[in-house]
């Protein structure tokens, strides 16, 4: 019963910490509306098995005691969250309320967006790998490995669910909308920001 209260207690901490999912959540949801938001609360939930399913299979063993490939996973992570910084950055348009739900991306561009965002972010594999190897039992069956894979999700769908509905709500995106460029270059910085955490010695989560 104790392992199941860590588990709980680690992964609502883990999840609520501030990262690139919270910023992706955050820029759909004011800029597109909630079931952009939700949308992309979504893909974080179904990215985090990518990491459940490697760990309980073991691979994340070798990714985690081989430097070169751990680093290359870094880069790779840390370049799609630039990559996503820089779009935020240069974003020139200025919507109104009502073009912003109407210019929308597609569903499955909004989802795909939440799914890398989380299943290349190494936070989060580090966070997997450090629950199923120190928290939970090595008797422990396939069935419960799973069973907290499927929490993890759950919990960070239920939480970014909640991120989408708050900046969603009518009257705050219409003041965000306001000063939209602001807050783009504001998000754009921090996901570069992220992403330097990722890979410079001393500000990474090796």
């Amino acid at each position: 019963m104790n392992e199941v209260f860590l588990i709980i207690a680690i992964t609502t901490l883990a999840v609520i910490s501030p990262g690139p999912d919270f910023a992706m959540v955050t820029r759909n949801s004011y800029a597109y509306g909630r079931r952009s938001g939700l949308l992309a609360a979504l893909g974080i939930a179904c990215g985090v098995q990518v990491h459940v399913l490697y760990t309980v299979f073991g691979v994340a063993v070798i990714i985690t005691q081989t430097p070169m490939l751990f680093m290359a996973m870094k880069l790779f992570g840390a370049g799609y969250l630039i990559y996503l910084g820089v779009k935020s950055l240069t974003n020139t348009g200025v919507l109104t309320l009502e073009q912003a739900s109407s210019a929308a991306p597609s569903a499955w561009s909004v989802f795909r967006t939440g799914f890398l965002t989380n299943a290349l972010n190494p936070k989060t594999m580090l966070f997997v790998v450090a629950t199923y190897s120190q928290v939970v039992q090595t008797s422990r069956s396939l069935g419960a490995d799973f069973a907290y894979g499927l929490f993890m999700s759950f919990s960070h769908w239920a939480w970014f669910s909640i991120v989408a509905l708050f900046f969603s709500a009518a009257s705050l995106r219409r003041r965000m909308l306001a000063k939209q460029r602001i807050i783009d270059r504001v998000i754009g910085v921090a996901l570069i920001a992220l992403a330097g955490c990722l890979v410079l010695p001393g500000l990474g989560f090796a």
